[in-house]
Order: C-alpha cells, then structure tokens, then sequence
C-alpha cells in the first residue's frame, strides 16, 4: 500500500521544482479529498464545489509558501480549513448542532489536525500571551473583533491594529524562512 502523505508531498516537492505533470496529478487528487472535506461540513453541494475551486485556486497561487520540511496535508487541510471558516462568515452564521448530535463533535482527529495544531502553536508562539490570544479569537475561534476585543481587554479601535500588526509579524516571520 501506497503512503498517500508521502506520495501527495512527492508530487508537490517535483511541481514546485517544475514538473507540470506531477503538479496536474498533485491537484487532481487532491481534489477529491477536498470535495470530501467540504461537502462533509457543509449542506449545500454547490458551496462545497465552490469551495473546492477556491482552494485550488489558493493552494497553486500559495504553492511558494510551502515549506519542504513539513507534510502536504497539513498545509493543504489549513487552506481549506480557512477558506471553510471565511466562507461560513460571509454567510453571517454560526455552525450549531443539536445537544443529541453533539457526539460528532468530539469525533476524533486526524493527523493531519494534530500537525497542524503542532504548526500553528510554533507560529503563534513568537507574539506576546496577549496579542497571541487576540489573534486565536479572531482568526481561529470565529470570533467578531468586538467580542475578541472584549474578551481580552481591548478597544475594538486597539484590537484591529493589534490583530493587523500581529498578522504582518507572523506573515513576515513565516516568509522571512522560505528558501
């Protein structure tokens, strides 16, 4: 049996070194393990697509920012994850599920979350525990600048430069190691 993380991360490391076909085979089977992804969390089949086409819009254009050391899914699943929570904010809903359905939520995780976690805790960790927390909030928990601000004892006016200033020193501290 094939290693799928190792044959995906593979066909990224040849396309980024130029090799059209394995990028074209790198994206077309990649695409049904997003399709999956979507259309597990959301209802409607064409959000699901459309969010698929963003992400392979977003993985080929982000391509330079992956780093060689790490797994392909990890980055992959983080994009899609993104493109997921942004666009459940453009439809201006949160996600419920009924106390009796509430089992799926502590559904177990895959490997692919736990690198990410393990990524995003290493990213996260050069900001101060209050600005990191700000960020968490409003980039990762869902939350509105106004609650986030709330929550951690800012003006709403404060926590959009912090969490502006904040996402500029991550960015530049994650481009500042590509090769």
């Amino acid at each position: 049996m094939i290693d799928r993380e190792a044959h995906l991360k593979a066909l990224m490391l040849r396309g980024l070194d130029g090799d059209a076909g394995a990028w074209r085979v790198l994206l077309s089977e990649v695409r049904g393990s997003l399709s999956a992804y979507f259309s597990r969390r959301l209802t409607e089949r064409a959000d699901a697509e459309d969010l698929v086409q963003e992400c392979m819009i977003a993985i080929h254009a982000k391509r330079a920012t992956f780093d060689r050391g790490l797994t392909f899914s990890a980055w992959a699943y983080a994009i899609a994850r993104y493109k997921l929570i942004d666009h459940l904010r453009r439809q201006g809903r949160r996600a419920t599920v009924p106390l009796e359905d509430a089992s799926i939520l502590l559904a177990g995780h895959t490997v692919e979350d736990g690198v990410v976690r393990r990524d995003l805790s290493r990213v996260l960790a050069i900001l101060p525990a209050r600005q990191r927390r700000l960020v968490e909030d409003v980039r990762i928990g869902g939350f509105s600048v106004a609650e986030a601000a709330a929550r951690n004892g800012f003006t709403e006016g404060a926590a959009k430069v912090s969490v502006h200033r904040s996402m500029k020193t991550l960015t530049a501290s994650v481009t500042g190691h590509e090769d």
